[in-house]
């Protein structure tokens, strides 16, 4: 109900590899200035997990907005996906004086080397989102987000 045009452009143009994926989900994932995500990994290396920005704040030389991919760090920017492995160990920092919210919009889908008939065999993914991660909503922060953020 909160996002309906986000779920329609899901199923429109992604329902096979993402809206489909057994091991995924599409949530908003939003952080705040001050939050460190701590190291963990993915269930599995069945899926990969695309980061899309959608707003991203800038950051200074003394500032901090980056995840870490196990030996490797990158950041996000608005408009553009970051696509990640997320079997492997990787972690988030958010620093930033006077910062906004970091959100970004999170697409599991299927990894690309499954065939159909290996996607068809394996089990869905228990939801162990009650003690191992956080949904994020965009309930609390839709006020702080135009339409035109949005449509960029």
């Amino acid at each position: 109900k909160l996002a309906p045009k986000t779920c329609y452009l899901i199923l429109k143009y992604m329902k096979e590899i993402a809206a489909e994926c057994k091991h995924g989900q599409v949530k908003f994932s939003v952080i705040h200035s001050g939050t460190h995500v701590w190291p963990h990994s993915g269930p599995s290396n069945c899926r990969l997990r695309a980061h899309l920005g959608l707003v991203i704040p800038d950051v200074t030389d003394d500032e901090r907005l980056e995840i870490r991919i196990a030996d490797g760090y990158a950041s996000w920017k608005e408009g553009q996906f970051l696509i990640i492995d997320d079997s492997f160990e990787h972690e988030v920092w958010y620093r930033k004086k006077n910062g906004g919210i970091r959100l970004i919009l999170l697409i599991d889908m299927w990894h690309p080397d499954l065939s159909k008939d290996q996607r068809e065999a394996i089990s869905p993914l228990i939801n162990r989102n009650q003690n191992h991660s956080t949904i994020f909503t965009v309930s609390g922060i839709v006020d702080q987000i135009s339409d035109q953020d949005l449509i960029k």
